[in-house]
């Protein structure tokens, strides 16, 4: 195990016993070279080609959707012009579907391992984000993924991956450790601050700006936390290029997903997200299938308004 210089973070080197203890008591743990930097190089080789439309189209959200499809025809009219390319995009949910570099790193041996130390033997996956944070773009407010991505049995786990060294300057996570054991899931509001995105906010916990702790950590380092975890991002300042990540989000394969409303006759108790892949063990609801459900889709960064 080594230690980070940023707030004395412990950098684990592997998901051993100490590992989960911090990941139970903090509500996070750091897995040191969860990606190799070959497979880290893959993942921003696809990132690219993503942007550039070379693994499909990628839909967009917002009331301002046809304004950036014309913005992106443009710069695509410079295929040379790598940075501008990626420019075009904050967030591109779902790479996995599309990546073949993605969807290996949703299920990379390291990580799994991690999943199945805190989670369980049978772990399923239902979600990935490419971020591609280009100086200037904001970050996300303060919130917990449970909010968003309700598990019966509070189950929920992300793996942040740096895909470069995650700093303050270029708009690394901050964390409120310990705001995961209450349980308890915060009320959420819309906010116009433009250090954040398009997406809301938590707010009326207890704690403070001056309770977080930056996690700044080097590329190919995995930020393991609870879906209870209060967190969030800043503003890349401008000065230090991408901060590009990697965002999965895994549960208990036992659990079922309540994540969409449920099916016309369907009670909300037996709901089910059956967009999912197995990535440790086995599945209990196998005998339901899978769907693909959903596509590659980039969130609004303000850019050109949100939806209200």
């Amino acid at each position: 195990m080594t230690t980070t210089a940023a707030e004395g973070l412990r950098l684990f080197d592997s998901a051993d016993a100490d590992f989960v203890a911090a990941f139970q008591r903090d509500g996070f743990a750091l897995l040191a070279d969860a990606l190799s930097p070959e497979q880290v190089d893959e993942v921003n080789a696809d990132a690219l080609r993503l942007c550039r439309g070379d693994l499909g189209e990628i839909t967009f959200r917002g009331p301002d959707a046809q304004a950036i499809l014309q913005r992106q025809e443009a710069v695509r009219g410079a295929l040379s012009d790598d940075e501008a390319v990626l420019r075009q995009y904050l967030c591109i949910h779902y790479p996995h579907k599309v990546s073949a570099a993605c969807a290996d790193a949703l299920a990379a041996p390291r990580i799994v391992d991690a999943l199945t130390g805190v989670i369980g033997p049978n772990v399923k996956a239902m979600q990935s984000m490419l971020f591609i944070k280009s100086e200037g773009k904001p970050g996300q407010a303060w919130h917990q993924d449970e909010f968003f991505i309700p598990t019966r049995d509070r189950s929920l786990t992300a793996v942040w991956i740096a895909l470069d060294d995650a700093t303050v300057q270029n708009g690394c996570l901050w964390v409120l450790p310990g705001s995961h054991r209450r349980g308890v899931i915060y009320p959420e509001r819309e906010q116009d601050d433009p250090r954040f995105d398009c997406s809301t906010e938590a707010f009326d916990f207890p704690y403070t700006d001056d309770d977080a702790v930056p996690v700044e950590i080097p590329a190919g380092t995995a930020v393991i936390f609870n879906g209870y975890l209060l967190h969030r991002s800043l503003q890349n300042s401008g000065q230090h290029g991408y901060r590009r990540a990697l965002a999965n989000h895994y549960m208990s394969a036992e659990s079922l997903l309540p994540w969409h409303p449920p099916k016309q006759g369907e009670h909300m108790a037996i709901a089910d997200y059956r967009d999912i892949v197995m990535v440790a063990g086995e599945d209990p609801y196998a005998y339901k299938g899978t769907e693909d459900i959903a596509r590659p889709s980039s969130r609004p960064d303000k850019e050109g308004g949100c939806d209200r």
